[in-house]
């Protein structure tokens, strides 16, 4: 019911129903659109994230009020095999709109949420995943990084100031052998658009992985005139550089005993690029017990100022950004792309994203309580997944929940703010 009224709030699955057309004859019409789209959205949220979950799922009364049917009736949602047909009927110009339905429905919430005290820097990170392959999936190759045959989704999140939590805004499926860096370009374009008519001129600071840092993306975020941290794979040249640093610092890891390390910064330019730009070095030797001491050389490359050392460290924090794709794979099921097609595949992609924004909104509004930071599986057990008795009146429909339940005030001060 929580994830029901973040979803009314938002009106996320109501606007992405919108961006699928219906070319169903509407005398032979079961099921709506926005029914079947809120069964798997809902459904994925819930744990069950398998079109095959229908078989039961479908009779939920709980499932059934929430998806705008009556709890008790006789009539039940979508079967699997229909909603089998629903996922891989969806066409690519209407995955390209409900991408756009997404990313903006998050930015006019946040934008809402915001209007009294606007951000004054807004983060975007990137980053490649592995989604690993089994079977006849179009578009799955053996990606040589990974050893695996996958895809090789994108993950888009926004971070607003010095927010804890980063908010998905754009899922992207690719091909298992794409380039790290494929579609970031526009991607951003895209976004930074979105994000300049929410919040004016608010500073653009970009944080990307090693596969990123190709002379186009460079180009793009200098021209723009965002402030960027990026990853850079170490090379020949790279490690030449670091070299005097890693003497020092070997020596010292031998002295102490410990894991020591330093940072530095040269101009460095590669072959292709267009010109010099500096390179953040850290230079690390990491001690373990028992084994021998392992060289750690980093580098990143950015247009910050600031010591090495800061730069560097934000750099790092990107790390969350990482924890909110874990948070996707293992809470949600992210990486259940088990349809034949590509772009069914892609459609579930943004199914579970849709249900990871619900959650996140839930968070938001869970905060000064023990779930503020909670992971989704957490969320999913204290305030969701609850044993309840349904009685349904002329006049009403009531939930009665369980004597004893932990965690009611905190359902009750989510619910109190939600109206």
């Amino acid at each position: 019911m929580l994830l029901k009224v973040m979803d009314e709030k938002m009106g996320l699955t109501r606007r992405m129903a919108e961006a699928i057309g219906d070319q169903r004859q509407a005398g032979k019409i079961d099921h709506a659109v926005l029914e079947m789209l809120r069964e798997r959205v809902y459904g994925i949220a819930c744990g069950y994230p398998d079109c095959n979950d229908a078989q039961r799922m479908s009779r939920d009364p709980v499932m059934k009020m929430i998806c705008g049917q009556s709890p008790m009736g006789e009539e039940s949602l979508a079967s699997q095999p229909t909603l089998s047909r629903f996922e891989n009927a969806i066409r690519r110009t209407e995955l390209l709109r409900l991408g756009y339905a997404l990313t903006d429905t998050v930015i006019e919430q946040e934008k809402k949420r915001r209007r009294r005290n606007p951000p004054q820097r807004i983060t975007i990170d990137m980053d490649p995943t592995e989604d690993p392959t089994y079977g006849d999936q179009q578009l799955t190759f053996f990606n040589g990084y990974y050893d695996n045959w996958c895809y090789l989704p994108m993950v888009t999140t926004i971070q607003f100031d010095l927010e804890s939590d980063q908010r998905l805004v754009a899922p992207v499926l690719r091909p298992g052998n794409a380039k790290g860096s494929l579609g970031a370009v526009s991607i951003l374009k895209r976004l930074v658009k979105r994000l300049r008519w929410a919040f004016g001129s608010v500073k653009i600071h970009v944080r990307l992985d090693g596969a990123f840092a190709t002379p186009e993306v460079f180009r793009y975020l200098e021209d723009e005139g965002f402030s960027y941290v990026v990853n850079m794979a170490g090379n020949s040249v790279l490690q030449q550089y670091a070299e005097p640093m890693m003497k020092e610092i070997r020596r010292r890891a031998k002295e102490s005993g410990r894991t020591e390390k330093m940072y530095g910064e040269v101009m460095y330019q590669a072959g292709k690029w267009e010109s010099p730009r500096r390179t953040i070095i850290k230079a690390e030797v990491v001690v373990c017990e028992g084994h021998d001491n392992r060289d750690n050389a980093r580098f990143v490359v950015s247009n910050m100022r600031g010591t090495p050392k800061s730069v560097y460290r934000e750099y790092t924090r990107r790390g969350d950004a990482e924890n909110r794709i874990k948070e996707l794979k293992d809470g949600l099921c992210f990486d259940r792309t088990s349809c034949t097609r590509f772009d069914a595949n892609q459609f579930r992609n943004l199914l579970t994203a849709a249900a990871y924004i619900l959650y996140q909104e839930l968070r938001v509004h869970a905060k000064g309580t023990e779930c503020a930071d909670a992971q989704v599986w957490i969320l999913r057990e204290r305030l969701i997944k609850i044993g309840v008795v349904i009685r349904e009146s002329v006049r009403r429909i009531l939930l009665e929940g369980p004597q004893w339940y932990p965690w009611l005030d905190i359902f009750r001060r989510i619910a109190l703010r939600c109206t």
